[in-house]
């Protein structure tokens, strides 16, 4: 039979390649289809999102705001903060009235971190200072003068202090203080609307398993996903792929849902988003 051939896009991280090992191997029944992997940074796959290009494609859940009118959320493949999450780094500690007064480097303007950055703030991002950084240049761009504060994600939260950097704040922390203790959510996975409902759903069902078996074939899946770790051995590679490849990947379940409705509903309150989210997942 005929494979029916379909975009993919993720970024080249430990945990996205950990997700995806038995799709790039052929470990699991790809019902008919197969996967051309697109690696990119997260950035890059929002834009690409807005544009409708990819089938199926890792977001940020503040892109997911932008693009749910084309894509719909896939019930697998979340990556959340659970009292952990994108961190606010310095050569120093910096107070958070001091940081408002500071450049930042940030990693998108469309990544979650930016919108939990602006929440912890209280201010949109028109009043305040920042930059623009590929997320893998944050510390040269601190460490250069480009900026005075960082806003790290992937594997710059278990590598900073090699950096030189300190912690000013953690912003998942930060949200499940704030929010009974739900995890921030950082990023999902979509699938196109052009597609009909009961595809959406085997291909949901295809990624799914491959979660499953990477989760269940840990040590294969890690020796894998290290070929995408940055200055991580595979003692810390295996760390960072447990903190965002887990139960919570598996399924969001009903505290994940309403994570997202929160995270969602206060950017809308307070203006950061243009209109309320209802949640579009695949059945």
């Amino acid at each position: 039979m005929d494979q029916q051939t379909l975009t993919l896009g993720h970024s080249p991280d430990p945990d996205d390649a950990f997700m995806f090992y038995a799709l790039a191997k052929d470990l699991i029944p790809m019902q008919g289809y197969r996967f051309e992997h697109i690696l990119q940074d997260i950035q890059t796959l929002n834009e690409r999102a807005l544009r409708g290009e990819l089938d199926i494609t890792a977001v940020s859940i503040h892109a997911y705001a932008h693009v749910a009118g084309q894509y719909a959320l896939l019930p697998s493949g979340a990556s959340m903060g659970d009292g952990y999450g994108p961190m606010l780094v310095a050569e120093r500690r910096w107070t958070r009235e001091e940081i408002l007064r500071k450049k930042i480097a940030v990693p998108g303007t469309m990544t979650s971190a930016f919108l939990a950055l602006q929440l912890w703030l209280g201010k949109p991002a028109e009043d305040l200072d920042f930059v623009v950084v590929p997320f893998d240049g944050i510390f040269k761009a601190v460490r250069g003068g480009m900026a005075e504060v960082g806003l790290i994600i992937h594997e710059g939260q278990l590598t900073y202090r090699n950096e030189g950097m300190v912690v000013c704040e953690d912003l998942g922390a930060w949200w499940g203080r704030e929010n009974d203790g739900l995890p921030l959510p950082l990023g999902g996975n979509v699938i196109h609307k052009r597609f009909e409902p009961a595809v959406r759903k085997v291909v949901s069902d295809v990624l799914t398993a491959s979660i499953r078996y990477s989760l269940d074939h840990r040590a294969a899946a890690v020796r894998h996903a290290l070929g995408f770790a940055r200055d991580m051995g595979l003692e810390l590679a295996d760390q960072f792929v447990g903190m965002y490849v887990n139960h919570w990947t598996l399924d969001y379940g009903d505290r994940g849902r309403e994570a997202i409705r929160r995270f969602l509903g206060l950017a809308f309150e307070r203006g950061l988003i243009p209109h309320r989210q209802e949640l579009e997942f695949v059945s």
